[in-house]
């Protein structure tokens, strides 16, 4: 097989990685393959081909992957439910440690757990939302 049907196989390959992925593992080195691709019909020296394979993927990678990962990047959309954090909650079930008691805060009732054990009727202090449960500490 001639040289340029490596590099053909190699994009084929590079791009399959690509597709499966979606996290842009290959896709510089797709452009640089290319390239190469295009030289290998000039010259037969595989050493230059492979050089502007390598150094060509790494300079498309060193320019592109950080505006590609600005451009990318999943915003995260705010919820207004971050306002309950610090406030103060009512135990209504006895909460243990590793086991998940219940706190009403904001007029609604939430799953909560902690480090320590509160029993009903205590006040705690939100200090975290995971999922849907909410982190307590007893209030000082």
């Amino acid at each position: 097989m001639e040289l340029w049907g490596y590099w053909l196989l190699i994009i084929i390959i590079l791009t399959t990685i690509e597709v499966i992925t979606t996290n842009l593992v290959s896709v510089w080195f797709i452009a640089s393959a290319i390239i190469s691709l295009i030289v290998s019909f000039f010259t037969d020296s595989f050493l230059v081909q492979f050089a502007i394979f390598v150094l060509g993927g790494a300079i498309f990678l060193l320019l592109t992957k950080p505006l590609l990962k600005k451009k990318l990047a999943t915003k995260k959309i705010p919820t207004n439910i971050d306002r309950i954090l610090g406030m103060k909650g009512k135990v209504t079930e006895k909460i243990m440690p590793n086991e998940i008691g219940e706190v009403y805060v904001d007029g609604k009732k939430w799953s909560a757990y902690s480090n320590e054990t509160i029993e009903i009727n205590e006040l705690v202090i939100i200090e975290a939302i995971n999922g849907v449960k909410l982190k307590v500490r007893k209030e000082k």
